[in-house]
């Protein structure tokens, strides 16, 4: 028995994929796992630190998340800043490259009704 819902999700799944075949992007679904937790927390105004990232577990052991984070960064999907007064917790926010690749799902989201 087929949902709707379900085949909806899944044709933007199948749309998503496309995506980032078609633009080259170079990180792979546990990649994108990290940068969408990490993006979503920005957007909620809450950045996470590198330091938080790394008590994900359920998205990797903290050398596999370090290892995820050096990629996104050389890929320039992400970029740290500091908290005003502490230059020792570095917070991890989108990029412009980021965002741009976030707004290409939100249209494939709203062309996949």
């Amino acid at each position: 028995m087929k949902s709707p819902l379900a085949s909806l999700y899944l044709r933007f799944v199948h749309l998503s994929n496309a995506l980032t075949e078609d633009q080259s992007v170079h990180f792979n679904p546990n990649h994108r796992a990290l940068l969408e937790a990490i993006t979503v927390a920005w957007h909620n105004g809450k950045p996470l630190s590198v330091s938080q990232v790394m008590d994900l577990d359920n998205l990797g052991s903290p050398a596999t998340l370090h290892r995820r984070l050096s990629h996104l960064r050389e890929q320039e999907y992400l970029e740290e800043s500091f908290i005003e007064g502490n230059r020792r917790t570095k917070l991890l926010g989108p990029t412009q490259k980021t965002i741009s690749y976030f707004e290409s799902l939100g249209k494939l989201m709203r062309r996949s009704k």
